[in-house]
């Protein structure tokens, strides 16, 4: 597992970049970034809670929500993958990376806010990962500063 570090500096408050981030419409606009139709089955991303995170084929991955503080900081642990609805707990591809970690980290500085994505990924996704997370940064930006 590699880990990668996105940041990126957006002209608005945390509690807008926040609702954003996890509210289903915009979450599932920015989120289009890396699959079109993609969004997210949660409990209000309580604490504790399993989320998952969907495509519009049903493909994607279920994590756990390990810590939820409003307006600062939310981080998941990936548990299992979604293939056709399916969850596959035991496959060799599963099992590379179950356990990683993605977190975002919120900090304002005079009506500046400073978006940080840290994520555990393998060598097969690093590439997409790396190309994607700078444009999906973009679309929250825009979307955080409209």
């Amino acid at each position: 597992m590699e880990k990668l570090n996105f940041l990126i500096s957006i002209n608005a408050p945390k509690e807008k970049i926040w609702k954003v981030l996890w509210n289903d419409a915009s979450y599932r606009e920015w989120t289009s970034v890396f699959f079109q139709g993609s969004y997210a089955k949660t409990d209000n991303w309580k604490e504790g809670t399993e989320v998952k995170f969907i495509d519009s084929n049903g493909n994607g991955m279920v994590s756990k929500v390990l810590a939820n503080k409003p307006n600062e900081y939310m981080s998941f642990q990936h548990l299992r993958e979604l293939k056709d609805g399916v969850e596959d707990r035991t496959s060799d591809k599963v099992n590379e990376w179950t356990g990683a970690m993605e977190n975002y980290t919120l900090k304002e500085t005079d009506s500046v806010t400073e978006l940080a994505v840290d994520m555990a990924v393998t060598k097969e996704h690093k590439d997409m990962f790396t190309e994607m997370w700078p444009k999906a940064l973009e679309k929250i930006k825009t979307l955080s500063e409209q």
